[in-house]
């Protein structure tokens, strides 16, 4: 069985309150968002759907921080005719607990497209890598990660179904779309890697 994993384990200051997102298999799904400071000072929020029924168990006399364990999920929707990849946090527990900040993320899984490398102005390398991280019943979740630097060099040598295992951040990073209504400000989010390891494939140990 292949072995993957999907972890994410945040913590951060509710922006506000939980809304109402969508109804599947009987059971209610809200939606929030979370803010988590980074070490640089800039804050990355984040959006999180949890089950109506993790919310309320959850109990706020812990402390007025909330730390969310769960998944990084993704889910393609079509807008006037444009595919849109939704990237959110799917929460499994929430607790209410003082501390610092924490964005700690593990994802394993196959690369479904090839790795753009590419340079900053300034030198830096940078790496766009693509996974797709299985989960039950045969679906998987299309998640876009960036390595930097050595890093950055080593995923660029990958190709598609090459298996890699990161260790890193989710962070959100708003940009300016020009649209032909004008420019248009969104929020993207991906996986900002501290370390990749390329994982060997067992069927090369086979032969």
């Amino acid at each position: 069985m292949e072995h993957t994993e999907n972890q994410i384990r945040l913590r951060g200051s509710l922006q506000a309150l939980p809304y109402f997102s969508h109804e599947n298999h009987d059971k209610k799904f809200y939606r929030f968002l979370l803010e988590v400071p980074r070490l640089s000072g800039a804050v990355d929020i984040l959006p999180i759907v949890a089950e109506e029924a993790v919310l309320n168990r959850l109990d706020l006399s812990g402390g007025e921080m909330l730390t969310v364990t769960g998944q990084i999920r993704s889910h393609n929707v079509r807008t006037d005719g444009v595919r849109h990849l939704l990237i959110f946090v799917f929460a499994a527990s929430i607790t209410a607990e003082d501390g610092d900040p924490v964005n700690d993320v593990i994802l394993e899984g196959p690369l479904c497209r090839e790795p753009v490398y590419r340079r900053t102005p300034l030198g830096r390398e940078i790496c766009d890598v693509m996974l797709a991280v299985p989960r039950a019943f045969r679906r998987a979740d299309y998640l876009p990660c960036i390595l930097w630097g050595s890093t950055a060099q080593q995923a660029s040598r990958c190709h598609t179904r090459d298996q890699i295992r990161i260790i890193g951040r989710l962070q959100s990073r708003v940009y300016t779309k020009i649209t032909e209504d004008g420019p248009e400000e969104r929020t993207a989010y991906e996986i900002s890697a501290l370390t990749a390891e390329i994982l060997q494939d067992e069927t090369e140990d086979q032969t």
